[in-house]
């Protein structure tokens, strides 16, 4: 049997739609997408009624709760859950488009090359801008584009600066050593009359 939603105007199968009581068929005359999508909008406008009801449900079951909290925890899905949720809610990604990020760049940073700790992954380098997800960064390379404001500019100058900063560093090293020939060359053996030992 099928039946036509009232709000998208497509006919379904009836397990399209929620059952529900005193209705001519049993079932809703909305589908569930429709029906879905119009919960979602009025939890955008106006969370807080949803949230409320959620903490009384919490407050009238603790047991309930509790048993779902043990239930997960010893599942070992807590982790798995909040990195899913945290890929989804801040870069709009799901876990294996995350993981096709990583198989991309060899399981290694996009800049240094390092792969990841143990006991953290590589992070999410997006234009913070735009939002667009460049690649997976370690978190020194990360950290470090975030402290240079993603500015290509700023880094080319410390690029320039870290040049520079070595050319001088052997420029340097230079002249120590041809000081060093030179004193070597002002250096007497004891006794002789021309000068003082000067090392």
């Amino acid at each position: 049997m099928k039946k036509r939603c009232v709000k998208c105007g497509k006919v379904k199968p009836l397990s399209d739609f929620y059952t529900m009581a005193g209705m001519r068929d049993g079932h809703r005359n909305d589908c569930k997408s429709c029906n879905l999508a119009a919960k979602a909008a009025r939890y955008r406008a106006n969370p807080e009624p949803a949230k409320e009801r959620a903490r009384q449900w919490a407050r009238e079951n603790p047991d309930r709760v509790k048993a779902q909290r043990a239930r997960v925890r010893e599942s070992g899905r807590r982790a798995e859950q909040n990195r899913r949720s945290h890929l989804k809610r801040k870069y709009g990604i799901s876990l294996a488009e995350y993981d096709r990020l990583l198989d991309r760049q060899d399981g290694r940073c996009g800049i240094c090359g390092r792969p990841p700790r143990d006991d953290i992954s590589l992070h999410v380098d997006h234009d913070h801008g735009s939002g667009e997800i460049r690649g997976l960064l370690c978190f020194r390379c990360n950290n470090a584009l975030g402290d240079f404001g993603d500015d290509p500019q700023l880094l080319d100058r410390a690029v320039a600066y870290l040049a520079g900063h070595r050319e001088n560093l052997a420029e340097v090293e230079r002249m120590t050593a041809l000081a060093r020939a030179r004193a070597q060359l002002l250096v007497v053996p004891n006794g002789a009359d021309a000068a003082p030992t000067l090392f």
